[in-house]
Formats: structure tokens, sequence, C-alpha cells
């Protein structure tokens, strides 16, 4: 980031207000910003924050948490407008300033450069609780099949046959099979490996739920074993689909070995 942008950066930070409750919620005056992108008359600015309004809404942003009118009190002569602005909406009033101005230019620069960084971090964290969840799943799988062999399904066909009964309940009767074959997924690769952070912790605590019952219960033989795991992943479905969210309608993600191999890489990048 150049001088011009660190200056922007520290005009902004040195403006921002925080709230005295236990969120110190971050949040600017319409008026110091208004000076500080280098406007004079509040009507010229109203009309900017016109426009940010109505991009607020259009990415379907609540206005009222973003840009909150501020009570004024009228010591003679007219009473003084300004609003209290979120972060967001101090971006949105750059991208619909006057780019013609200096200070604006800047702003928008220096917005878009944040927007991305952010971006970029809220990408990289849903990433970590992909693989943490991928992690955990592995984890479950492998103490539900030492579960389950000491109780009747001792054969690896009979723990595949077990994990696609567990699948196809949770997914509305498609087979593992299938759902690879819809997602475009290679067929000797885990779905869990392209599976959304939803699915990985559902798929866990469907498996988890079995494996406690079928451990407290001292549940025994394959048919009774799949009984079991079918009911605990049918009752994650109709958990998920009262959230509206119906699993076979989720989409494949990223690898989770692409992005093992790509964060492995960057970390030799930055031991060399």
């Amino acid at each position: 980031m150049d001088k011009a942008l660190i200056q922007i950066q520290k005009n902004l930070e040195s403006i921002k207000k925080t709230s005295d409750d236990r969120e110190m919620m971050e949040f600017w005056s319409a008026r110091d910003l208004m000076a500080m992108l280098g406007y004079i008359k509040w009507q010229k600015f109203i009309e900017v924050i016109g426009k940010a309004k109505e991009a607020c809404k259009k990415s379907n942003q609540s206005l009222a948490n973003h840009f909150l009118p501020v009570p004024v009190k009228s010591s003679g002569g007219r009473p003084r407008e300004d609003y209290f602005l979120t972060r967001y909406a101090c971006y949105l009033i750059a991208q619909n300033g006057d780019s013609r101005k200096p200070q604006i230019a800047l702003a928008q620069t220096y917005f878009a450069t944040q927007t991305r960084k952010q971006e970029l971090l809220e990408k990289r964290e849903y990433e970590n609780k992909r693989l943490e969840a991928r992690t955990k799943l592995k984890e479950t799988e492998n103490k539900i099949e030492s579960t389950v062999y000491r109780r009747g399904i001792n054969l690896q066909i009979e723990f595949a046959t077990f994990k696609n009964k567990h699948i196809e309940a949770l997914y509305g009767g498609i087979s593992a099979a299938k759902l690879k074959m819809m997602r475009k997924i290679p067929p000797k690769r885990p779905l869990a490996d392209f599976d959304s952070h939803v699915e990985l912790k559902a798929k866990d605590f469907a498996l988890a739920m079995t494996d406690h019952n079928i451990r407290d219960n001292n549940i025994q033989g394959k048919e009774n074993i799949n009984n079991e795991v079918v009911k605990n992943s049918k009752a994650t479905r109709a958990t998920l689909i009262s959230r509206n969210i119906y699993p076979e309608r989720l989409k494949k993600e990223e690898d989770l070995k692409r992005i093992e191999v790509r964060r492995k890489n960057e970390e030799k990048r930055i031991k060399n």
C-alpha cells in the first residue's frame, strides 16, 4: 500500500468512533467523513449518501444497520443533520462519490483493497472450518468403524454398505455413487472432500449419535446397526430441512486435498 493510501487509512481511523457498550461497535460520523472526502457542502454530500443507500438496498443489506440517523437538537437555527455510518456504509459512499476528487479516488482504491483483503480472509477462515470439520469427521468415522466391527459389521464391504445407508438417509434416498455423478466427483474420491462445512458437520453429528447409541444401547448385528444409522441420518436431515437446507441441493466445493496442497506450498514459500 503506497503512502497516499496509508494516509487515507490513517485519516479514516482518526475519525472513527466506538460505542460504549460491550461490543465496542465502530462507526463514523457522516459529517466527519464528508470533510475527509473533500466535500464542503452537506447538500452535495447528502446526495452521495442517497446513492449509497440505494446501493445498500440493492445488495439486500439493511439500511438501518448501516445508515443510522443521528438525533439532533437545534441550538437556534437549522438542526444539524448527520448519520452514524458503518465501515460498509463508508465504502458505499466512497464508491458513489465524485471520483474527480482526489480524496474520493484514493478512498475508492483503499476500500477496494480492504474489501479484497476481507474477502480473502473470509475465504481462508471458511477453508479452515472445512479442513477442521473434515478432520473431525475422519476421527468419528474411524471411531464408529471400530464400534461396529465388534458388533457384527466385520467386512469392508459391509462397512461400505453401512456408510452408504447413512448417505442415502441424509440425502433423501440418493446413493453415494449417484451423488458423485451428480456433483462430477471422481468415483474413487471421498464425497466429504468436496462437502460444504454444513454437510461435514451434519455427517459428523449423525455418525456421532449413531456411535453413541450403539455403545449405550449395546446394539448388535448388521441389520440393527444399519437401522440405527438410518434413523439418526434421517433425523439430521429433518433438522437441516427445517432450516431450509437440502443437502442434495448443495453445490460441490473446492477439493480439500487441493487446499491442503496449496497451504503446504504457501508454508514452503514462507520458510524459503
